[in-house]
């Protein structure tokens, strides 16, 4: 449908859009047009089967190569959405990993907050064939599906981030006091999975996953666990430093006092404490 007026400035911003292992690089030109269609101008790739750039990709833009310009390439999910608050996977299947599932709709209510508190939200989808894999789904917060014929429930690529970044528009530019923002803002999911990292070294130490073969399985659930709690940075610091406390405590070593403040700065600085 046409109607582009290039007098008219590009509204871009809005959460970033992740397209993990994408296969075909028109997909990645039709979602970086849908992206452009709704003032979406942040994405990000992950491993793409064919590399890029690709010339397929900016010939079905039509035009929204200032997208497919400022695209970022990351090798996996985790360092793709290490800087992000909040994340959000868009796959047809829960998974069995107890996330709350929620409409593009609520999605975008709740990323229009998250960002005027000035925190940096995540939208991931999968590649077209397989979707997710579920240790990519475990990093997210919260999972988004749409509602479809369950006789036809199939959505392309671009048909998924075309609903995300309609819901997005919509409800971004309407008129809505902005939430005054936190204490000690959300933590980035680098400062989760470091923490998250030196618990599973620490719980390692003491055999807690038995057995062997089901490790998988319960760090997935363990770290599924955190992401519910949607944590602030300094809960992710009290959290380290409690368990470093207990851990030296164990071997008579005092932890560093940056760790031994980490409860008490939670006070000074006026987040609550863990």
């Amino acid at each position: 449908m046409a109607g582009t007026d290039h007098t008219r400035p590009l509204i871009e911003g809005g959460p970033v859009i992740i397209l993990v292992r994408p296969q075909l690089g028109q997909n990645i030109g039709m979602a970086a047009r849908a992206m452009a269609n709704f003032g979406l101008g942040r994405m990000r790739l992950v491993a793409p089967r064919d590399g890029w750039p690709q010339e397929d990709a900016f010939a079905a833009a039509s035009g929204a190569v200032h997208v497919l310009e400022n695209a970022q390439l990351f090798p996996d999910l985790a360092s793709a959405v290490a800087d992000c608050n909040h994340v959000y996977a868009c796959t047809a299947r829960e998974r069995g990993q107890a996330k709350d599932v929620i409409g593009a709709d609520v999605a975008a209510a709740r990323t229009t907050a998250a960002m005027a508190a000035q925190e940096t939200v995540a939208i991931v989808f999968g590649p077209e064939r397989s979707g997710l894999e579920n240790d990519e789904v475990g990093l997210a917060d919260t999972i988004i599906t749409f509602p479809v014929n369950p006789g036809f429930a199939s959505l392309n690529l671009a048909q998924s981030v075309l609903l995300v970044g309609y819901e997005w528009f919509r409800t971004a530019h309407m008129a809505a006091p902005a939430p005054a923002l936190p204490k000690s803002p959300p933590a980035r999911r680098e400062s989760v999975l470091s923490f998250f990292e030196f618990l599973k070294q620490e719980l390692d130490h003491v055999g807690f996953f038995a057995p062997p073969e089901k490790r998988p399985v319960m760090t997935r659930n363990m770290l599924n666990i955190f992401h519910r709690l949607t944590m602030t940075e300094q809960d992710v610091r009290t959290l380290r430093g409690a368990i470093a406390a207990l851990v030296n405590g164990r071997r008579g070593v005092r932890p560093p006092k940056a760790l031994r403040g980490a409860a008490a700065d939670s006070e000074t600085n006026g987040a609550p404490p863990a």
